[in-house]
């Protein structure tokens, strides 16, 4: 029942806004990210998505985005500032206008996607070291290819 609800819905909204496709493209997925290094990186991938997409112009057009948090000020119940992104200055105007200037860099794609789609921790040697420990679950990549046979 909920997969033809979900299939009608598609229908309908795809009619609605002329556009084709599906709405949501895989299952839920979440991983470990060392927050030290990659946290603000990774809400900056997250919040430049409807960019990428073509949606938008600018993060902050986005009515879904915590980019309007961030670095507008605006309040939402639905967000509660992270303690990195508190590090960026002494006072919500000075976390602002650091955020904003984070936006001015680029972004280490690959290593965010990489960590996503091998579903392996986001963060250095060491964290990733620490998690597998923790976990038992392998963090490193493997090298492409058969293992050499020994002549």
């Amino acid at each position: 029942m909920m997969q033809h609800l979900g299939r009608r819905y598609v229908r309908y909204f795809n009619s609605r806004y002329r556009r084709t496709g599906t709405l949501w493209e895989g299952r839920f997925k979440s991983w470990l990210i060392q927050p030290e290094q990659y946290l603000l990186a990774c809400q900056r991938y997250i919040e430049m998505n409807p960019v990428k997409a073509r949606m938008v112009e600018h993060p902050s057009q986005y009515h879904w985005s915590s980019y309007q948090a961030h670095a507008q000020g605006i309040d939402s119940v639905l967000w509660t500032p992270h303690q990195q992104y508190l590090n960026l200055g002494k006072n919500m105007t000075e976390r602002q206008r650091n955020y904003k200037e984070l936006f001015k860099k680029p972004l280490p794609d690959e290593r965010i996607l990489q960590s996503f789609n091998q579903g392996l921790a986001l963060g250095n040697d060491r964290f990733r070291d620490e998690i597998e420990r923790l976990t038992g679950v392998r963090q490193q990549l493997l090298k492409p290819g058969r293992k050499k046979r020994k002549e």
